[in-house]
């Protein structure tokens, strides 16, 4: 038999033991797979989002009476009556909460429907009356509406609606506040946002401690009540124009024009009586 040459064969098995080499490389360093995903702070804000919505459902269910306290800048602090009793009825009443902070105001929801009452005051001593103002679960109209009531009753729905356009974190607690605070912002485009922009903080009960929104800050003062069976509206329902938020035009008083004497055809004053 005839022997190959070695320039044939050297080169030959140089590629055989290259290629084994290769081969073995690569079994021994497997290829990495593709990276994890970064962990995104999706979870955490869909958590808050049921969190608020839990929450709000135990607040629609709660019935208390509870004292508030209303901070508005540029407003002395006011003390606000929240009610919600047995019978589902609430109340709300909020002190200058109508007529530019000249009159206080109540909000109340019975069976026939929202009203708006005319509370009397010290310096404001009116008859107090209520004015149909709304059909039962629904919203004050904006002109006749001192706002405070919705953060009870009026925004609860829209916190429990999943499809609502709205965004929610958690927040660190308000002052005064006990329970967990949400902060809750809109993802609409319409300028008419569902609720206010704000931070809502509730028990574990659904008892609302705190908000801060875009008229004030609410915080809860003291320990709430247990509710009455039912709400009293503070005066009989009367006809007429609900009270709106602005202030009234102020008073003229009537200007007197100094009489004068009348003149005869002389040209002389005529003699006084």
């Amino acid at each position: 038999m005839r022997s190959r040459p070695a320039s044939r064969v050297l080169p030959a098995l140089a590629a055989v033991l290259l290629a084994a080499g290769v081969s073995a490389c690569g079994d021994a360093a497997p290829a990495k797979g593709p990276a994890s995903p970064e962990p995104s702070a999706a979870p955490e804000a869909e958590d808050a989002r049921i969190e608020l919505a839990a929450r709000a459902a135990l607040a629609q269910d709660h019935r208390f009476a509870a004292l508030y306290t209303l901070d508005v800048p540029g407003r002395a602090q006011r003390s606000i009556m929240a009610t919600v009793a047995a019978d589902g009825s609430w109340r709300v009443d909020v002190p200058g909460g109508a007529l530019g902070g000249t009159t206080n105001v109540s909000i109340a929801e019975t069976e026939a429907g929202v009203f708006q009452c005319a509370i009397p005051s010290a310096t404001n001593p009116v008859t107090p009356s209520c004015v149909r103002v709304a059909d039962r679960g629904k919203r004050v109209p904006r002109r006749y509406d001192p706002r405070v009531q919705r953060v009870f009753r009026q925004w609860l729905p829209v916190f429990t609606d999943r499809q609502a356009a709205l965004s929610v974190t958690a927040a660190q607690p308000l002052p005064g506040s006990t329970g967990s605070c949400y902060s809750v912002d809109t993802i609409s485009a319409s300028l008419s946002a569902p609720v206010d922009v704000g931070i809502y903080c509730y028990a574990d009960d659904g008892l609302l401690t705190a908000a801060r929104v875009t008229f004030g800050t609410i915080t809860i003062s003291g320990t709430a009540a247990a509710p009455p069976p039912s709400v009293d509206l503070p005066g009989p329902v009367v006809g007429g124009d609900p009270m709106g938020m602005d202030a009234p035009p102020p008073t003229t008083p009537p200007t007197t024009t100094a009489s004068t004497p009348a003149t005869p055809a002389s040209g002389r004053p005529s003699p006084s009586a």
